[in-house]
């Protein structure tokens, strides 16, 4: 069966202003970036002539510069969801420019079968092989999952980016599978972080396949910041956690899956969980996997994974690649409303593991908006696993801005996880375990235990100007506190007394 071969920029003719495109990948991973980039230029050229040129963009994640980043710079995006940490998109984001719904990872699939978004016109498609197979046409994909069977059987028209630079073996990563949708919904039938319950391809009607671009472009990897000695403090906090509560029988000696969020910080836990004698063997039931827990595998440090993604460097790639006899029964790459199922994460007991902006005293938690409306990043899966895991881990360094901002705040100036799911915080001063503990009790576990030294006595004084009840609080002295740190970038006991 031929496909026509077409190049990027004809693709990117067939997309109509207006048009809502589903697209392939997993934060960088997986993403199509030849149409896409075609894409960009193509609005750019539109505007030029007058012309309105605007796509709803939807993806299983966060996504890559050459989709989100430059879209948003050409103006070409109406409609984005559910994730982003992109700058440029960032920056359009905030002066308004864009519709932005930062929704829950785990939801996406399930909000797109029910036409919450509308029609989806388009899915773009990255992949590494394709063939046919009994009159259908079967791909498999690359180096992520996200949404794409999903996009797949929903949309109008396909179009796939056949891309060289991934190898045709990553296909036997993969386990595709599809929820049913209310009200024939089934238990998904997974017991075991390795097991495998779909296939290594997906099926596409070949009507709806409007061309095939041939390409060969790497990832655009993130490159992540060195480890500092506050992280690699906030990673052996975390071991030191664990370890306690095996001791005390909270959490079983053979260790229960984890999932660490994306980061310096996340890749600080990984490194410190690997060179801990004591700790056991784990597996990951995550999102991502990054390049320390690749090399944690390869050491044996870890027997499973269970992902959406490998959000790894192009050398961690190919050196996945280059040794998929060992991994191909040992990491598996699968939908995001899989990996970020809350049947599944509360099933095997993962313990969640995520990065906050800000933590309040109380537990609330930010970790999408700076000063409660300029969007940093998202929520992406995060609450996902922190509403229903075992335990649900936040961690942070306990200051910004060389010391001039506090990461432990009165109240969160927006909150995405409440103090309802937060069962733990940490950063490089220690751990503040809330379990079992009201709001007084859990204010003083955070401040005498997390909070920088500088900044207690401030969060005390706050304390004892609160109103009183269950949980006290005071919304004129928590802003400010967050109001005279934007301001001046530094505080006082003095200022806050002054601004009072």
């Amino acid at each position: 069966m031929a496909y026509t071969r077409i190049t990027a920029a004809e693709g990117a003719a067939m997309i109509k202003d207006g048009d809502n495109i589903g697209f392939s990948g997993f934060t960088p991973s997986g993403v199509p970036k030849a149409v896409t980039r075609a894409l960009s230029k193509r609005a750019r050229e539109e505007h030029e002539a007058g012309k309105p040129f605007a796509v709803g963009v939807i993806t299983g994640a966060s996504s890559c510069q050459s989709l989100e980043g430059d879209l948003a710079a050409a103006h070409a995006i109406k409609f984005r969801a559910p994730f982003s940490t992109n700058a440029d998109f960032r920056n359009h984001a905030n002066l308004g420019e864009i519709d932005y719904e930062d929704m829950h990872l785990g939801h996406m699939a399930e909000r797109l079968r029910r036409g919450f978004y509308g029609d989806i016109d388009w899915a773009v498609i990255e992949v590494s092989a394709i063939e046919e197979y009994g009159g259908k046409c079967r791909v498999y994909l690359t180096s992520a999952d996200g949404i794409v069977p999903t996009i797949a059987r929903l949309a109008k028209r396909v179009i796939l980016e056949l891309n060289t630079f991934h190898n045709a073996d990553a296909r036997y990563l993969h386990d595709e599978y599809e929820c049913l949708e209310y009200p024939y919904r089934q238990p998904i039938p997974l017991t075991g972080v390795g097991q495998r319950i779909g296939t290594e391809y997906l099926e596409i009607e070949p009507g709806k396949i409007a061309g095939v671009v041939e390409c060969c472009i790497p990832e655009e990897a993130r490159t992540f910041k060195p480890s500092t000695p506050d992280t690699d403090m906030i990673g052996r906090h975390v071991v030191d956690f664990f370890l306690s509560d095996m001791r005390a029988g909270r959490i079983p000696k053979c260790m229960f899956p984890i999932q660490s969020g994306v980061g310096v910080t996340g890749n600080a836990v990984m490194e410190a969980i690997g060179q801990c004698d004591d700790m056991p063997v784990v597996e990951v039931f995550s999102e991502v996997v990054q390049d320390a827990i690749v090399d944690l595998m390869l050491k044996g440090r870890i027997s499973q994974a269970s992902v959406a993604a490998m959000t790894v460097s192009n050398e961690c790639l190919k050196k996945v690649y280059s040794n998929m006899d060992f991994f191909r029964s040992r990491l598996t790459l699968r939908p995001s409303e899989l990996s970020n199922s809350a049947e599944l994460i509360h099933r095997f007991g993962v313990i969640a593991m995520n990065t906050a902006l800000e933590c309040d005293i109380y537990g609330n938690e930010n970790s999408s908006h700076v000063c409660g409306s300029r969007l940093m990043n998202g929520i992406g899966g995060s609450c996902d696993y922190e509403r229903n895991g075992s335990i649900s881990i936040f961690y942070t360094p306990s200051t910004a801005k060389g010391g001039k901002i506090s990461a432990i705040v009165p109240m969160c100036s927006h909150i995405d996880s409440t103090e309802h799911d937060v069962d733990v915080i940490i950063t490089e001063q220690g751990i503040a375990d809330l379990r079992g503990k009201g709001p007084a009790r859990r204010a003083e576990e955070i401040i005498n235990n997390c909070a920088h030294p500088d900044y207690r006595p401030l969060l005390r004084e706050y304390q004892r100007i609160a109103t009183k009840g269950h949980c006290p609080g005071s919304l004129r002295a928590a802003f400010a506190f967050h109001d005279t740190l934007t301001r001046k970038g530094d505080m006082r006991l003095t200022d806050f007394a002054e601004y009072l």
